[in-house]
């Protein structure tokens, strides 16, 4: 067996860690003379005497072979850090996960990403900004990495999940251990689409230790790590901590000052974070990185106004392109709209909404709406 299958057999026991691997890697045990080792021979080179023990009774040819016909099965794939296809942005980073096991589109961990991360219970706000911020950004040619967790992350990868920088979902259990459950189609759906990885061997449970873990590979992943909404003792500030270890860019949305959920973003942009107010802050930062982009305008309606050049420039989607034109006309009050767009409450304060974050529009006292 060469060094890749033995560190898939090291890395497959129950409760062994990065430092144990890397002591055996130093060690020169990374070969076949690993099956030979005794507990004496684990312990002599730094390892607890459990691990040791169980090291010398499990790790053997069959039991390597009997694990690669498992996560075969389960139809997952691995890259080890020895592999050329191995990302090299999380090659840089301190502890550099040993395997990655994956489904779906190993390519995309060689696209340029972006981290997107927030609280689990986002307010209206957070909501509607992750997703705006996140379609934009995949659409421009950034992969969005999250960590498939409830609120901001899920938000995150639906919106960017049919763009063409697609989504990386990491998860901190093992692939076949989905958490939280109800995002069991979304998972399915990225699965195909995008791509799911994880450190953590088939069989891995959710527990609270293995999601800061899992956050060094979502900031480790990416050029820099947005966050979108958070409060001041959220898990995505983990994230933001990370991203700054690894020498990586630090995002922060800033939101209401009497909202709890703004406390964490708002404490980022005050210790020095990049404040976001739309997706061309993140993507001016990238744009060496991005595939030229051609006309998106995708409303013929629009397509051939005097302002459909400018809706172009401002990559509006269809339903913002037929707001702005209106509003190119002259400022409009909330019922003006929604008299002339014929458009419900709802998806016209979104599409607005949508319009302010990417600076196309301005609210006036009063609620009238007017082109920048």
């Amino acid at each position: 067996m060469n060094k890749r299958d033995i560190l898939f057999g090291l890395h497959e026991v129950e409760g062994i860690g990065w430092r144990s691997i890397d002591k055996i890697c130093k060690a020169g045990f990374l070969s076949e003379r690993a099956f030979d080792c005794t507990a004496e021979d684990w312990e002599r080179i730094g390892l607890k005497q459990g691990m040791s023990n169980r090291l010398a009774k499990v790790l053997t040819r069959d039991w390597i072979n009997r694990r690669q016909s498992g996560m075969e099965s389960a139809r997952v794939s691995m890259i080890t850090v020895f592999d050329d296809t191995y990302p090299e942005l999380l090659k840089e980073t301190p502890q550099p996960p040993w395997i990655i096991y994956y489904r779906g589109r190993i390519e995309l961990l060689q696209a340029p990403g972006i981290a997107m991360v927030g609280t689990r219970v986002p307010t209206v706000y957070g909501r509607k900004v992750g997703a705006v911020l996140a379609e934009e950004l995949a659409a421009s040619g950034l992969t969005v990495v999250s960590g498939l967790a409830r609120g901001i992350d899920s938000v995150c990868h639906e919106a960017a999940v049919g763009q063409s920088g697609g989504t990386i979902a990491v998860m901190a259990t093992g692939m076949d251990k989905i958490y939280p459950p109800e995002n069991r189609g979304l998972l399915e759906r990225i699965s195909r689409e995008g791509l799911v990885i994880t450190e953590y061997p088939i069989g891995t449970k959710s527990h609270p230790g293995l999601f800061p873990q899992r956050n060094r590979i979502i900031a480790g992943l990416t050029l820099g790590t947005v966050v979108v909404e958070a409060d001041s003792r959220s898990g995505s500030l983990i994230t933001a901590d990370a991203a700054l270890e690894a020498g990586r860019d630090v995002f922060a949305v800033p939101g209401p000052i009497t909202s709890p959920k703004s406390r964490g973003a708002l404490e980022l942009i005050k210790q020095g974070a990049a404040l976001v107010t739309g997706a061309a802050d993140i993507l001016a930062e990238y744009a060496s990185f991005l595939p030229e982009k051609g006309n998106s305008l995708s409303n013929p309606e629009v397509e051939n106004t005097p302002d459909g050049a400018l809706c172009a420039e401002k990559n509006l989607t269809s339903d913002e392109s037929r707001l702005y034109h209106i509003l190119h006309q002259g400022p409009c009050s909330l019922d003006e709209l929604l008299e002339k767009s014929g458009m419900d409450f709802g998806h016209l304060h979104s599409v607005l909404l949508s319009l302010i974050i990417k600076k196309a529009v301005t609210s006036l006292p009063g609620a009238v709406y007017k082109v920048i």
